[in-house]
């Protein structure tokens, strides 16, 4: 409320963006094909713990929710979380939404054998300081399921444009490449790192309608060009062995 303190929320307007996103049909399309694709390589939800950072409304932690998953989601924006306790109430389904930021996670240690991040890590400063979080709060053989913006996407170059144009929002975003992501998982430790990709049309919606039953097969042979770049990788079950004072002496 005004003159209780709190500074206004500068993403209040984004949940009514989503919705109007949704209900056109390159919306609707485009997000289908990517929940689809995030849905597949989480792989049976049933009885794991995911979290879903940047959950936004709630689309992804609701569905896993409904699929019988015990799922927490957490956003920087309080609109967004609020938006998202709606969903999941509407349903009456058990997710736990708080306001937080992904670099900062408030979970202790190995709390969960899936984490999700979507769009996420292209609007945050020290994308290393987020997903070395992202990992602390993986369970030792748990799975990071990330979703970016593929920086050789038309998609992106448009994103660029409004940025150049006048944009906050995309002229701080920071967009990568397959490379990019995979070396960033590796820095945090990660193994068996796969990055495939979707969205190979342009951001219309006739293109949508026209080329979006062709995208699962261009994305089955390559990742070049995808607007949508999903990471998959896993936590190792042991920490990296390492190097004793025996070791060094052995081998001297």
């Amino acid at each position: 409320m005004p003159g209780d303190g709190r500074q206004p929320d500068p993403l209040a307007a984004l949940p009514a963006a989503y919705a109007r996103w949704r209900a056109s049909p390159l919306g609707r399309i485009t997000d289908a094909l990517e929940l689809d694709l995030i849905l597949e390589r989480i792989g049976p939800p049933e009885g794991l713990r995911i979290l879903d950072v940047g959950c936004g409304d709630g689309v992804l932690a609701v569905e896993l929710s409904r699929r019988g998953a015990d799922v927490a989601g957490v956003d920087a924006s309080e609109a967004m979380v609020a938006a998202a306790k709606a969903r999941a109430g509407a349903e009456n389904l058990p997710v736990g939404f708080e306001q937080a930021q992904a670099d900062a996670l408030p979970f202790p240690d190995e709390t969960f054998d899936v984490v999700t991040a979507v769009t996420v890590l292209c609007f945050i400063d020290d994308a290393d300081r987020a997903m070395r979080e992202m990992v602390r709060v993986l369970k030792p053989g748990g799975r990071l399921v990330l979703g970016e913006l593929g920086r050789l996407s038309l998609w992106a170059l448009l994103r660029r444009i409004k940025g150049w144009l006048g944009s906050a929002t995309w002229r701080a975003a920071r967009f990568r490449t397959p490379g990019e992501l995979s070396a960033l998982a590796e820095r945090a430790g990660l193994s068996e790192i796969k990055v495939s990709g979707a969205i190979f049309y342009p951001p219309i919606g006739i293109a949508a309608l026209l080329m979006g039953r062709l995208d699962r097969f261009i994305g089955s042979v390559t990742s070049f060009r995808a607007a949508f770049l999903l990471l998959v990788a896993r936590k190792p079950n042991l920490p990296a062995r390492q190097t004793t004072q025996s070791d060094q002496v052995s081998h001297d």
